[in-house]
Formats: structure tokens, sequence, C-alpha cells
């Protein structure tokens, strides 16, 4: 009897699925995220069931998914000040703040290639996060191969008001932050979020946000795109874009209560984060890369015994 009690808690503890991986945006603040994520591909700590990006998130989510430790770190440091990269040049000229083929093609392709090969050959899905203009609602993209899901994360990272929009499969998108900023929800399939087809809802996820706990978030972005008038013929968009700085409070605060019930990891800055959505200045962005890694570091033992249930 007590063997047969041993190997149904075996049976049980080897059916428990890994947590998902879920990554906040923010810019230029993916630096922490990136940070963190070399720890844990340095450690190994990668088994998790799923990993969900949203904007910047979904950028560092591909050089994890294809296992090349301090990849975002150096085309955000080594890019930072080119204007093909992200800047108000690209804006005028393009339409896009970020330069669309020179970020999703010549780095991705020529200048610090994504290892499509490992990225594909990695079982582990991907899903970008992107809002979708006519329903003003998050859609969960499913990354599965690159060069040609290339467009997806960056519909996922294109933002309002400052980017054209993305369209795919007859949709148009937007960056999904204004939609679903940290979509814990969805990866655990939490009471009211939506079904994502080609994923199973997962217990626990490993959360990393680009704001320190202290932080509220206002209306000033939102209030400035709203201002231009430029979504007006999207009302459910817009109503996303009006309401974004309480529902993301709201969903924080959700976070906090999981972690507390042991259910989500979570990894912030330890400090207000000084840097914007777009950074020319290198300090900045190493110091707070390198905040990522002590983050991550000090918390190795937590974060190993959390991926191993």
């Amino acid at each position: 009897m007590a063997a047969e009690l041993e190997d149904a808690i075996e049976l049980e503890t080897a059916a428990a699925p890994a947590p998902a991986l879920v990554l906040e945006g923010g810019g230029f603040r993916g630096m922490f995220t990136a940070g963190v994520l070399d720890v844990l591909m340095e450690r190994g700590l990668t088994g998790f069931s799923s990993v969900w990006g949203v904007s910047a998130g979904a950028l560092n989510a591909v050089s994890f998914k294809s296992g090349q430790i301090g990849r975002t770190m150096r085309i955000m440091l080594a890019f930072r000040d080119d204007k093909r990269f992200m800047s108000f040049q690209s804006l005028a000229k393009t339409g896009d703040i970020a330069g669309g083929k020179f970020v999703y093609e010549t780095i991705q392709e020529e200048l610090d290639p994504c290892d499509n090969e490992a990225f594909e050959e990695n079982p582990m899905p991907m899903f970008a996060v992107a809002s979708n203009v006519t329903f003003g609602t998050a859609d969960y993209l499913r990354v599965s191969r690159l060069p040609a899901d290339a467009v997806k994360v960056r519909a996922s990272a294109s933002l309002p008001g400052m980017s054209r929009m993305v369209e795919i499969g007859g949709q148009r998108y937007l960056d999904g932050g204004t939609t679903d900023s940290i979509p814990f929800a969805v990866a655990m399939g939490l009471p009211g979020a939506r079904r994502v087809e080609g994923h199973e809802p997962v217990d626990r996820a490993l959360v990393v946000v680009t704001q320190d706990r202290g932080y509220q978030k206002g209306a000033g972005t939102e209030a400035m795109v709203l201002r231009s008038h430029r979504y007006d013929d999207f009302p459910y968009y817009t109503e996303a874009l009006r309401t974004r700085g309480p529902r993301y409070n709201a969903q924080r605060e959700q976070l906090w209560d999981l972690e507390r019930e042991g259910r989500c990891l979570v990894i912030a800055p330890e400090k207000p984060v000084e840097v914007g959505v777009m950074e020319t200045a290198g300090a900045p962005l190493l110091d707070l890369y390198l905040q990522g890694r002590r983050q991550a570091e000090a918390r190795l033992a937590e974060i190993d015994a959390f991926l191993a249930g």
C-alpha cells in the first residue's frame, strides 16, 4: 500500500505542468527583462510550458526561445542611437517610430541574426500579444517560425500614435500593451480570460515586469494619443486606450495577489525605472540590464524551486 501511494505521488508530481513565462513590454525598459532572461539561460532554467511576450517582451521572447544569451542586450545597446532603429526621423519618414525593415529584417537576418533553426526546434510555444484595433481586445498570436512570423512580433510592438497598423489575416493590429499589458491571466486560464488555440492553461507563471512594485500608471501617454483623434473610427480601441491606466493598475494588483498565493513568481525592478521608452544613453540601459541580472541571480534558488513545481 505504501509503495502504491509513493507511485501515485510520483505520477502526480511528474504530471504537474511547468509554469508559463510572461514578459511585459516597455520599449527600452526591456533591458531589465533581457538581464533576467540571460541569467535564466546561463543557468539552464528554461523549462517553461510557454512564453508570452508583449511589445518589447515579445522581442525578448524571441531570443529566449532561440537560446541566444546576450542578443537582446547587444541589439538595444548597439542600435539605441541609430535613427533607423527608433527615432522621430523614422516616424516622419516611414510612419513607424521603430524602423520596421531595419528592426525586423536587417538586424534579425543580417546584423545580429536570430537562430531561426534553434527557435523552431524549441518545443516551447511562444505567443505575441497584439491589440486588435477593430474590436479593442487582445489577440494572442502564435509565433512558430521565423522570419515568417516576425510580422506578429512587429504587430505586438507597434506603438499607438507612433506606428502604422499591422495587418495580419485581415485584422489590423497595434501594440499589445493597450489591451493586455501582462498576460498572466490567459496563460493561467484565470476566470474570464480567453482560451487560446494551441495552449493548455497552467496553474503557475513566472512574470517579469518592467516597472517597480510601487508604480501606478496614469493616463498621460494614452490621453495624448486620444487627443490626436487618430483612432476615432475605432470606438472599441479608443475605449481601450481611455481605460488603459486603471486596467493596468488593477492587473498589477491581481498579480500581487497571485504572488501572495504562490501561483506567480514576479521579478520586478528594485527601484523606479528612469529609462524611457526611447533611450539613447548607453549607461542607464546597461545599468537596467545589470539590475535584471542581479534580481535573477538573487532569486535563483526560488526560481529553480518554482520551475520544479
